[in-house]
């Protein structure tokens, strides 16, 4: 039997320390790499889930917590797949990996409304451009007719005129929002501007006695002379239909004008009925009126986006738009 002298048991002191200090440095370096994962995982965008072989989760991120629900409805595919949970979409991404499963949702409910408006989009398009030439037919024909009629028939030919630009309206807004915007700049009068859009109303059918209150300042404007006509025209013509739907006979819109050294500023105002969804205002077809396509808003912020301004709803009791265009 050896004897372990005092210089040896030393060693083996200082070995036993080293290894304890080697361990607990690989356990602090384990620790480090498993926060580090989990910092990753939770920095993640799309929800992640790891489970074990027996189903039970390993880990997961804030964003697959508050999906707990959604993990129930996922099945094991090799292949990518979509699911809809709670009225929104999901791409499913799976893998292994070793005794690991791993998941991964994304949404990509953003990603399909873009995708299904540009298929609108191109498919309104298309219309737009099979329906125009008989409108256009329809409206030079109904021009003539007009003038041979007998005085009592002409009523009947102004409502097909009135029709008829109602439509070619709508046309132009769908090939315009196919197209994008783009401004055509010339210096131009308020007063101009106002007898393009006293026309546009007047081509507009309406049963109630409505006030228009529109700024009598005169002002150069240098802009598009017929995209500032959509512009206002759009909300004038949602203000009509808003008031055709109060209960009140009468209404009333206002326009009214300020400016400071940067931008011509335009307040509108009218007394119809409230709107009931302002988070759909400037969705595209997604219209807050029974008869609207959903272009007309939207189409005005791009119009005054393309004069260097905005359009933004008025937090207030009054209800209006604020539309400011660059000078």
């Amino acid at each position: 039997m050896s004897i372990i002298t005092a210089d040896e048991l030393n060693l083996l002191i200082e070995q036993t320390y080293k290894v304890e200090k080697e361990f607990t440095d690989l356990k602090e370096s384990y620790a480090h790499l498993q926060s580090t994962i989990e910092q990753v995982v939770e920095f993640l965008p799309n929800a992640i889930w790891i489970l074990n072989e027996d189903g039970n989760i390993f880990l997961q991120n804030s964003q697959a917590k508050s999906l707990e629900k959604l993990l129930e409805l996922l099945e094991s595919k090799n292949n990518d797949y979509e699911v809809t949970f709670m009225k929104r979409s999901y791409l499913i991404k799976s893998s292994t990996y070793q005794d690991k499963y791993m998941l991964s949702a994304t949404d990509i409910t953003e990603q399909k409304r873009k995708e299904n408006l540009a298929t609108m989009g191109q498919m309104a398009a298309h219309l737009s451009h099979e329906i125009r030439n008989p409108i256009g037919s329809i409206s030079l024909l109904s021009s003539t007719l007009i003038k041979r009629v007998m005085p009592e028939n002409i009523p009947i030919v102004e409502e097909i005129q009135k029709s008829v630009y109602r439509i070619e309206r709508i046309i132009k807004a769908t090939l315009m929002f196919s197209k994008g915007i783009e401004a055509n700049k010339t210096a131009f009068m308020w007063s101009d501007l106002k007898e393009s859009i006293d026309m546009a109303i007047g081509y507009y059918a309406h049963s109630k006695e409505i006030t228009f209150i529109f700024p009598q300042q005169k002002f150069i404007l240098n802009a598009d002379k017929d995209l500032l006509e959509m512009l206002f025209s759009n909300f004038i013509i949602n203000a009509i239909d808003a008031i055709e739907l109060d209960d009140n006979e009468e209404g009333k819109v206002e326009i009214i004008y300020e400016a400071d050294e940067e931008y011509h500023k335009f307040f509108i105002y009218d007394s119809g009925v409230a709107i009931e969804d302002k988070k759909a205002l400037f969705e595209a077809f997604k219209s807050t009126k029974v008869k609207g396509n959903g272009l007309g808003l939207v189409l005005s912020r791009q119009i005054a986006e393309a004069h260097g301004g905005s359009v933004e709803l008025i937090k207030s009791k009054r209800k209006g738009f604020e539309i400011t265009l660059k000078i």
